[in-house]
């Protein structure tokens, strides 16, 4: 049997990335794998390149509704077994230049969207009976503070927190909520971060991005693949005694 077989995921911000990433690597392990994305037409794209055992569903962790529909068609579908929750957004900006509309939108997404899609993957399981796997996205940015990332610095931090609450709250229903916490991941979303601190920084394009790796102990940023072998595992049964912890996949940049 593979580690995975007859389980059911679904991965909010699925469509490429780590999320993509992940859900391939469900697969492989015997999943039926939703990639849940804002972006439709990309997650579609992404559930016929992974195979019949992935599909695509329409998923805006900002919209109840959105939530609720999702898991309604989880319902439809055998249930879920296994959530990660992988969507996120990034932005930067010295703490004198935060707006209320940069922070609104990274806590919307990063710290309610998780939230309650956690909350309606919750009551689905607990109504199923059969217990289930929460997986949390945080970051190496929530166990520090970091100059000109602060509102993220706090979302990730949120995310930590809310991985320890729930954790304890749900595991009496034998849901087991765990968290991952990578370092910098290397993707087309890093195009976005270099920019921002080429901006604030007075950097070139590309540098802050080749500093970064280089700082890396294991000497280069990771690989969305670099993680996939600590989702499976959270969310295997080889996770059963793993309640409400934070890991970090970093290539050695933090130590907890």
């Amino acid at each position: 049997m593979k580690r995975l077989d007859g389980k059911h995921a679904l991965i909010t911000g699925a469509a490429r990335g780590i999320g993509r990433a992940f859900a391939a690597a469900y697969a492989r392990e015997g999943a039926r794998v939703a990639i849940g994305d804002i972006d439709m037409a990309g997650a579609e794209r992404t559930a016929a390149e992974i195979g019949p055992a992935a599909r695509a569903i329409r998923l805006d962790v900002t919209d109840q509704a959105s939530i609720d529909s999702a898991l309604a068609e989880m319902a439809r579908s055998g249930g879920i077994d296994i959530l990660v929750n992988n969507a996120a957004i990034f932005d930067a900006a010295p703490t004198t230049e935060i707006t209320r509309a940069s922070y609104e939108r990274v806590f919307a997404v990063n710290v309610a969207g998780a939230l309650f899609t956690l909350q309606a993957a919750a009551r689905a399981m607990i109504a199923q009976g059969r217990g289930g796997r929460i997986i949390n996205m945080a970051s190496q940015a929530g166990r520090r503070g970091e100059p000109l990332v602060a509102v993220y610095c706090a979302s990730k931090a949120a995310i930590i927190s809310l991985t320890q609450s729930a954790g304890l709250d749900l595991i009496g229903h034998r849901i087991n909520v765990n968290a991952i916490a990578p370092g910098v991941v290397d993707g087309e979303h890093w195009d976005g971060v270099d920019a921002l601190f080429a901006r604030y920084e007075g950097r070139p394009p590309g540098e802050k991005k080749r500093l970064v790796g280089a700082a890396v102990p294991y000497g280069r940023m990771a690989t969305p693949d670099d993680l996939t072998g600590m989702a499976v595992f959270l969310a295997s049964a080889e996770a059963e005694y793993i309640v409400a912890q934070t890991y970090n996949v970093d290539g050695g940049n933090w130590m907890s």
